[in-house]
């Protein structure tokens, strides 16, 4: 299902309302909420996802706590000012919204097609497991562009360690969350989410040669 889409920024999770709405913004006259949408990996891990709606949307579904629903849409990035820096934050907007009626084989699936904005970190776990971290710019329309930082493992990350700033990529894979403690200026410890993208497969998008 995911192999043919002609969008450059497509997702598709399946989950449970694990919040409920809270107001978020307004643009042009429509008013936005968010809520976290709580999604199973085949590991029984539960990823909780951040997601942006319109309230265009929601008159025509049950939101409440616990509802099972599926989303198509975009991951999306911006700019917030928090605590004196500017941080950014990761959101899937949606664009459909419809009752999930039966089990989906895999419920969080996104497809990228962007450009390498960062020089790719290479990495390798206490585990020995091999992580390559790559942020990837996905053109929006307006001149915009979303910054979604992604994941590749094992022999992905070794391909996507020689890549460089500026080359075109297309990904596959999963939207993840993971916990972290940060240490605070005070010394506070406080628990963090960070949002990411999974990847299970890349291409690299040849350069056309135009002689």
């Amino acid at each position: 299902m995911m192999e043919h889409v002609m969008d450059n920024n497509k997702v598709i999770v399946a989950g449970t309302v694990n919040t409920p709405m809270v107001y978020s913004h307004e643009m042009f006259g429509e008013n936005f909420y968010h809520f976290e949408l709580a999604v199973p990996r085949l590991s029984d891990y539960i990823d909780l996802l951040p997601i942006t709606i319109s309230e265009r949307l929601m008159g025509e579904i049950e939101l409440n706590p616990g509802s099972e629903v599926v989303i198509e849409g975009q991951f999306r990035s911006y700019n917030k000012f928090i605590d004196g820096s500017n941080r950014l934050i990761l959101t899937v907007f949606t664009r459909d919204i419809y009752p999930k009626k039966e089990n989906i084989k895999n419920p969080n699936q996104i497809y990228l097609n962007g450009f390498i904005c960062k020089e790719p970190v290479y990495r390798t776990t206490p585990f020995n497991r091999e992580i390559t971290d790559i942020l990837l710019a996905v053109n929006r329309a307006y001149g915009k562009s979303d910054y979604i930082p992604t994941i590749a493992w094992g022999r992905n990350a070794r391909c996507s360690q020689h890549l460089k700033v500026g080359d075109n990529i297309r990904i596959w894979g999963r939207i993840q969350s993971r916990v972290y403690q940060k240490k605070q200026t005070d010394g506070e410890v406080v628990e963090k989410t960070a949002y990411e993208v999974s990847i299970s497969k890349m291409e690299i998008v040849e350069k056309k040669n135009n002689s």
